[in-house]
């Protein structure tokens, strides 16, 4: 359990922040940048949270805001060694498997896309899609802090199913009425 009885430290003052193991990461490096993602990524799921209020999505989405506290625990786990420990929180297959079966339920009833969606519909879908945008680009911080260090390969599968979990929620959500894209509907003549 974590115990925080002080919120500033002074620590980051020098632009540094620590990581798990005790080493410190300038705050504008690529795997803190993955972090700030994952962390904004949190926030706009809380966002749609509000914005669902009792809906069936709910509990899952909670659930998902806890994986990605533990996806930014991993991320902020330097080294190559991915596997979960006591002490060390990885993100694991069976939390991708989890968020597949959980996608697969929800598309189970949606009609088959016949056109990109327009992100909107209600205002649950609408944060949902938010959400989903940012999933996207937390994915994206991933890759690129990867190639710059060793960042746990499911960690960024997570990311990415989550970003398809989304988008299927937001269409359950509109149950299957989205707002469809007209190729150059807008066109004049």
């Amino acid at each position: 359990m974590v115990k925080l009885n002080k919120i500033y430290t002074r620590t980051g003052d020098d632009g540094t922040t620590g990581l798990v193991d005790g080493s410190r990461a300038a705050k504008d490096s690529a795997r803190l940048h993955a972090i700030g993602e994952v962390d904004e990524l949190n926030a706009a799921i809380g966002v749609a949270v509000v914005a669902l209020g009792d809906g069936p999505l709910v509990a899952v989405l909670r659930r998902i805001q806890n994986d990605l506290f533990d996806l930014g625990a991993d991320l902020a786990t330097p080294g190559d060694d991915f596997t979960p420990g006591e002490m060390t929180l990885r993100v694991v297959p069976s939390q991708v498997a989890w968020l597949e079966e959980a996608i697969d339920t929800l598309n189970a009833g949606l009609p088959p896309l016949t056109s990109f969606i327009l992100p909107g519909g209600s205002a649950g879908a609408a944060a949902l899609h938010v959400a989903r945008t940012v999933a996207r680009r937390a994915e994206r911080a991933g890759v690129a802090a990867a190639r710059a260090e060793p960042i746990n390969p499911q960690a960024l599968i997570y990311l990415n199913r989550l970003s398809d979990y989304l988008f299927v929620g937001a269409r359950f959500v509109n149950a299957g009425a989205d707002p469809l894209w007209v190729p150059g509907g807008s066109r004049q003549g």
